[in-house]
């Protein structure tokens, strides 16, 4: 699951091997989509959320919103499932998250990597 830029990203992988991948145009009303997103992606396997075994997340760097969003459904898909999760980064972060997941690793909790630090301001009182 990639969801750092307007056009998010699902795919569904077995053995390393890609079964189906979706890529849309996400923007403002990724919190609206992307559970009908993996619904649809699942359903052209005829699989359903239950059968999910392990979940992998792109962690950033890249918009702060997007990343909230798509890291908070990977967080809890993986925990309501008890399955593995896993969060990389980087032009091949599906390629490194699947090794990870053959390798037995789990991150447990996925946090995001905004790639700077938050531009907070100071309260007027």
């Amino acid at each position: 699951m990639r969801t750092d830029k307007p056009q998010a990203e699902v795919g569904l992988y077995r053995d390393q091997k890609q079964l189906q991948y979706v890529t849309w145009h996400a923007d403002r009303q990724l919190a609206e989509t992307i559970h009908t997103k993996l619904k649809a992606l699942l359903e052209t396997q005829s699989q359903t959320f239950s059968d999910v075994q392990a979940v992998v997340v792109f962690q950033g760097p890249g918009s702060f919103t997007g990343l909230r969003i798509g890291i908070s459904v990977a967080n809890a898909l993986a925990d309501g499932l008890s399955a593995p999760i896993v969060g990389t980064t980087g032009p091949d972060w599906i390629a490194n998250g699947l090794e990870l997941l053959s390798q037995g690793k789990n991150h447990h909790l996925v946090v995001p990597q905004y790639g700077s630090p938050p531009h907070t301001t100071r309260p007027r009182k």
